[in-house]
């Protein structure tokens, strides 16, 4: 029996992981699908290619497994051990020793304490019952509790750390009195604050040695966390199991790489006079058609995983994800007169094969050198991407005519000298120094833009020239 207007609400309390995988050869061979009536939630689905695929709204129930005929789905539900709250983190700046909370303890188990001309409550962990009564009875908010469901000092300013400043040292994670309060950012690895958690204590704007702290208003602050969460939202996928994290990045990769193939279908169909997109650019290397695909791809996500998104929410996914690029060779009017393969600067990217014309392998980096040799306009470089514009998701086609020229910056600030770059570039571009500092050569740099992809901090920024053609 299905579930009557069933809606995910965000997280359980409880974490439950949830693997699963399809052998899609054997799904093949059944007609009735039981799997799909099986399931109380409707997570499991037909998706466009006629596979059965199954919702982020599933939490692990095999209802589906079970029911399957042919042993076609994989399924493994990990529970995590239930949660409980913690012991409630008494601030001692704020805490006026006025014993409110020692007088309504039911268990007795907060008591004053005394350290030189300081006068505090302290809480026995043993005898704690973790009822929160305490926190409801605390007249200065000194008594910080709930950190499943967190209770947030209510009024005035809030404490942000300012990212241009702050050089990593980690102190503010160390001195912080309010547990949940400080966070690493996964992708800045730098420290954020949770404005919902903060006792606004400043023990950590006393200690920042950079003095990155700082006091801000509440609606920027809690703008700025919303900000770091949704960034860290792809990097919370990498701290899970491996075979977890394949799985979701195909996921999202099998939808914007679909829908890219979809668009890009649509155009070959069509004839140029029928073209319309809604913008149009003639850069001094590319021409470039730009497509408004905001509701499409929003439908799509929202029918993939049952939940509504907004256009904000995809922006730092659709800008970090990279375009797809695609290069042809006419082969019926190609000389094979080699002229690209002696600009090619990866080796064994292009070769001759008499009597046939040239063959572009998979080692080709798209650096369109090739496409600005051939003097007959034979090869032909496509690059089809994603981009977030304000309110709006872009599709955009290019036609690229001529290799890219542009800047690249390295933050030595941000950057790990993990090597991840060094080891990517086609063309040597990138050195790892003795200081474990990136080196460029501009020389060598082609722009292909797969070391800004690939670093996991975003240390590297590539800007392109986009000058329009006179």
């Amino acid at each position: 029996m299905k579930a009557e207007g069933y809606e995910r609400f965000g997280k359980s309390i409880r974490e439950v992981e949830v693997q699963w995988d399809i052998d899609d050869n054997k799904c093949a061979h059944c007609a009735d699908k039981p799997c799909i009536s099986s399931c109380p939630i409707d997570a499991v689905y037909l998706d466009p290619n006629g596979n059965i695929r199954l919702r982020d709204s599933c939490f692990g129930c095999v209802l589906c497994r079970n029911s399957c005929p042919y042993d076609a789905i994989y399924m493994e539900t990990k529970i995590a051990e239930p949660i409980k709250e913690n012991v409630p983190n008494i601030n001692k700046a704020l805490c006026r020793s006025c014993g409110a909370c020692v007088l309504n303890c039911k268990t007795g188990a907060i008591h004053l304490k005394s350290e030189g001309s300081d006068t505090f409550s302290e809480i026995d962990e043993d005898k704690c019952m973790r009822c929160g009564y305490c926190y409801r009875v605390c007249p200065t908010d000194a008594i910080k509790y709930g950190e499943i469901l967190p209770r947030t000092v209510k009024g005035g300013k809030a404490i942000v750390v300012n990212h241009k400043k702050c050089i990593g040292c980690m102190t503010c994670t160390r001195v912080c009195p309010s547990k949940g309060s400080i966070l690493i950012s996964e992708t800045l690895k730098l420290p954020y604050i949770n404005p919902g958690y903060c006792a606004r204590c400043e023990e950590c704007m006393h200690a920042c040695p950079s003095t990155a702290i700082k006091f801000s208003s509440r609606k920027r602050a809690y703008a700025e966390y919303r900000k770091i969460r949704t960034s860290d939202t792809i990097s919370e996928i990498v701290d899970k199991d491996i075979s977890v994290l394949s799985h979701n990045i195909s996921r999202i990769d099998r939808i914007i790489s679909d829908l890219a193939i979809q668009f890009s279908n649509e155009l070959d169909e069509q004839c140029e006079s029928e073209v319309e997109p809604d913008d149009f650019n003639d850069f001094k290397c590319s021409l470039e058609l730009k497509f408004n695909a905001s509701d499409v791809i929003i439908k799509k996500f929202e029918d993939i995983t049952g939940s509504n998104y907004s256009i904000a929410e995809f922006n730092n996914i659709i800008d970090s994800f990279p375009p797809k690029r695609r290069i042809f060779v006419d082969e019926f009017r190609c000389v094979g007169c080699g002229e690209c393969i002696n600009v090619c600067p990866v080796e064994g990217a292009i070769y001759l094969d008499y009597p046939a014309p040239v063959h572009i392998t998979n080692k080709c980096v798209y650096c369109a050198k090739c496409v600005e040799a051939c003097r007959f306009d034979y090869i032909t470089l496509l690059e089809e991407s994603f981009e977030s514009e304000d309110d709006k998701i872009y599709y955009i086609s290019s036609e690229i005519h001529e290799p890219r020229e542009g800047t690249l910056e390295i933050s030595n600030i941000v950057c790990q000298g993990c090597g991840v770059c060094v080891n990517i570039c086609p063309t040597d571009a990138l050195k790892l120094n003795d200081s474990d500092h990136i080196d460029f050569t501009e020389d060598n740099c082609i722009y292909c833009r797969e070391c800004e992809y690939l670093c996991p901090v975003k240390a590297i920024q590539i800007t392109l020239n986009t000058s329009k053609q006179l």
